[in-house]
């Protein structure tokens, strides 16, 4: 079996059957820029998941293959009815963060704390899959990680108003730029600063590949750092 091949096939097939993609059922390969191996390829699906060749990869193309296995093995995986979002699989996800921060149930009840937010989006989302879902979490996962929620909770905007904010939007170049400039400045107050994140991204985003994991929030931030890193670049040389 042509497994790059069986990938396209079964996003077309979602497609055809009516899933809402918006972007359509386009799988979207790409190299890493590099002239001996081992190779590494990263593949975002239709629903904004990425994954990443997972083996020692000799060829671009083994690469390639090694990338659309496990994007396919998710892909199926994620069609079980236990990866959709009902009632059920809410208060379970729910129960499970509390546990993991030692929450209160008040607080899921919340929506200006973490799990309450949590909660919200899962319920906004009711009937897609975590596939699905994916593209939200990331786009959140990059507000935090960014101090963007803390910046908007200090202009006294509650976490329901960010999230129906931010829920309609996609993960586009627009929020990657306004990102990138948070780093720059954040570079010219803490010199180093810049350097040291990427060296740790890049150290995260490698061990989740080869774990087989899911990528996409790992590689956003890369990219943003990159492109941060970039301007810099440009800054620098357009004083000289």
């Amino acid at each position: 079996v042509n497994v790059v091949e069986a990938l396209q096939e079964f996003w077309q097939m979602k497609q055809s059957r009516g899933a809402d993609l918006k972007n359509g059922a386009l799988v979207v390969y790409e190299m890493v820029p590099s002239n001996s191996p081992p190779y590494v390829c990263y593949v975002t699906l239709p629903g904004g998941s990425c994954f990443g060749s997972f083996q020692f990869c000799p060829t671009k193309a083994e690469a390639r293959r090694s990338a659309a296995k496990i994007a396919l093995m998710n892909s199926v995986f994620n069609e079980h009815p236990s990866r959709r979002i009902t009632d059920e699989f809410i208060e379970k996800s729910v129960s499970e963060a509390l546990a993991s921060f030692n929450g209160n149930r008040e607080e899921a009840d919340n929506p200006n704390t973490g799990i309450g937010a949590f909660r919200f989006m899962l319920e906004s989302n009711k009937g897609k899959s975590m596939l699905e879902f994916q593209e939200l979490m990331t786009v959140f996962q990059l507000l935090h990680w960014n101090g963007s929620l803390k910046a908007m909770r200090e202009r006294q905007c509650s976490r329901q108003e960010v999230l129906a904010h931010y829920s309609h939007r996609a993960l586009d170049d627009d929020i990657r730029h306004q990102m990138a400039l948070d780093w720059v400045s954040r570079e010219q107050s803490v010199p180093g600063v810049l350097s040291r994140e990427l060296a740790a991204t890049e150290r995260e985003l490698d061990e989740a590949r080869l774990a087989g994991k899911e990528l996409r929030f790992h590689k956003e931030k890369k990219d943003i750092l990159l492109l941060a890193a970039g301007q810099l670049g440009n800054m620098h040389s357009s004083n000289c």
